[in-house]
């Protein structure tokens, strides 16, 4: 046999969740050519004994909409073993787009998904208005993985209704006939699908809605109905369960699977002011499985999780006005000016919600708010949370987490569970890891830059799960590969089996652990992000090509935009 490269004697989990074996896998012209004992030598070889060798992990909920314009290698999730990502959820995106909106679609991104403004008015070249003109610029750019894009609600509603979209009227029957058409076009040209949002929790840094938030029944059908059009693709939803409450919200969605036959995945966590709700969404999502229905939910692993610093772009005090007059200085000189007892006062003093831009700051607590720690800890017991120490040391919550923000001369966080995390374990994330109509997903990668690191999600599952807490590494790995690959409709990754694209995995598993996140400065503008490594990734490798050796990118870029599911 001839090949291209030879990974030599392995611990293989294939991704189809089938026991590990000890395995060479052959790889020739960007494909999988045998799995087994393989005699022929290869032009390159690798020596995977003690390592798991795994399939490269297929994320489908990204937001990478706008990095994938000006960045070849999509970090943070390219560092986590993912070799195929799909963007464009949550309704949020730059196409289709009219040059006189650009500036609204920007203000929605920079409050949805916390990407800086003067980052994407830089790093946007605009060389499309339809979203097929969006997809042929994506092409343009090799990339270290695979990206597939959801045509995003919000961008389709303001390219057909204008200021009516952002006053969130709603559609007409001329409306939505034309954002069924323009579902359909997108969908044959290789979107993936549509995606839309119907949370409070996503609102412009200036606080209005997105234009999605009320879209009726009616209009969300002819969007599935454009997905239908096309012949394939999924629609991905968001939403707060309110509308009246989940049975009739989940019932609406059922209607709309029913009316176009095209599945839909929806995002799913355990509230911690809605405790039982997700449980409800569960039970109400096997019904429909039992019907023959796919509308699955998509779940975290662990808290998402917000870390609130002076490095980052939001902490307890953002929304104080003594704070926001000295936001701008650098690090030193606001941690010296916080020092001051006179700042300390005026700070701890004044309502940090009321004039607030974060959208989140209504669900967030001290109660579930603690330092966060290197390496990181991901479940602190309540006994460690900030309201906890406060109780214990005779002090205010605010001024334990102010104290907080000021250690390591304010290059600390405070990790701050906003879900999953009501009862203090991560139960609800386990029950989820046992059931089998759920997908594990949700990292967010692309997006809230500035206060939320959850691109790491692949990495915390194996670690985390994989290690004496009941859970066989071969479903983890499964978890990450042939099952999500599947729910966005790829049948030829996610499985290490002759014929198979060749996305590979090598982790040395004893070693495998997740870095501190740290702030870079390494977006247009001179914009930061939260970044975060892990240890453990000896080698990834992209259609056959290796990517990525030891978490250090090789230049190669083997990834393409992908165009519909394969």
């Amino acid at each position: 046999m001839q090949a291209d490269l030879v990974i030599r004697g392995g611990t293989v989990m294939d991704g189809t969740g089938a026991a590990a074996r000890e395995a060479d896998v052959a790889i020739a012209g960007g494909r999988i050519v045998a799995v087994g004992q393989v005699s022929g030598r290869g032009t390159e070889e690798i020596d995977a004994k003690g390592l798991l060798v795994t399939p490269g992990f297929v994320d489908i909920h990204t937001h990478y909409d706008a990095q994938a314009v000006w960045d070849d290698h999509m970090a943070p999730s390219a560092w986590h073993g993912v070799t195929t990502g799909v963007m464009g959820n949550c309704g949020v995106g730059f196409a289709p787009c009219k040059p006189a909106d650009r500036n609204k679609l920007v203000e929605l991104m920079e409050g949805v998904e916390d990407l800086p403004g003067a980052c994407l008015h830089e790093g946007l070249d605009w060389q499309w208005q339809s979203f097929p003109e969006y997809l042929t610029a994506l092409e343009r750019r090799p990339r270290d993985i695979d990206l597939g894009a959801l045509l995003p609600h919000a961008a389709v509603r303001v390219f057909v209704m204008g200021e009516r979209a952002l006053a969130l009227e709603p559609a007409n029957q001329a409306d939505i006939a034309q954002m069924r058409a323009i579902t359909a076009e997108a969908v044959k040209a290789g979107a993936f699908g549509v995606s839309t949002s119907r949370t409070i929790s996503h609102k412009t840094l200036a606080g209005d809605y997105t234009p999605t938030l009320r879209a009726l029944e009616a209009e969300l059908t002819g969007l599935a109905q454009g997905v239908a059009d096309a012949g394939r693709g999924f629609m991905e939803i968001v939403s707060d369960w309110l509308q009246p409450d989940p049975a009739g919200e989940f019932a609406m969605m059922q209607r709309i699977h029913d009316a176009s036959g095209r599945p839909i995945v929806f995002s799913m966590t355990a509230r911690h002011d809605r405790t039982e709700v997700w449980k409800e969404l569960l039970a109400l999502s096997d019904g429909a499985a039992a019907a023959g229905k796919s509308i699955r939910p998509v779940f975290p692993p662990r808290p998402i999780g917000i870390l609130l610093g002076l490095r980052g772009t939001q902490n307890p005090f953002s929304g104080c006005a003594s704070y926001r007059a000295i936001a701008h200085l650098p690090l030193a000189e606001r941690v010296a000016a916080m020092r001051d007892p006179a700042v300390r006062a005026r700070i701890l003093s004044e309502d940090p919600v009321k004039d607030s831009v974060f959208p989140l700051i209504q669900r967030i607590g001290y109660a579930r708010m603690f330092l966060f720690q290197d390496p990181p800890n991901y479940t602190p017991p309540r006994e460690q949370s900030i309201e906890a120490i406060a109780a214990r040391e005779g002090r205010t919550a605010p001024e334990v987490a102010y104290d907080m923000l000021l250690a390591d001369e304010g290059r600390s966080f405070i990790f701050t569970a906003l879900t999953n995390y009501a009862d203090y374990t991560l139960n609800p994330s386990e029950e989820c890891l046992r059931h089998p109509n759920t997908i594990m997903g949700l990292s967010d990668g692309g997006a809230h830059v500035g206060f939320i690191s959850d691109g790491s999600f692949p990495s915390f599952l194996l670690a985390h799960w994989g290690r004496g807490r009941g859970f066989a590494l071969e479903e983890l790995v499964r978890r990450l590969t042939s099952d999500t690959a599947a729910a966005a409709g790829f049948t030829d990754r996610g499985v290490l089996a002759p014929g198979k694209l060749a996305d590979v995995n090598l982790i040395d598993f004893d070693k495998l652990r997740l870095r501190r996140p740290d702030v870079v400065a390494d977006l247009p503008a001179g914009g930061k992000r939260l970044m975060q490594r892990a240890d453990g990734y000896v080698a990834t490798i992209k259609t056959g090509v290796v990517t990525y050796r030891d978490g250090v990118a090789t230049g190669a870029l083997p990834g393409k935009l992908l165009r519909g599911a394969a």
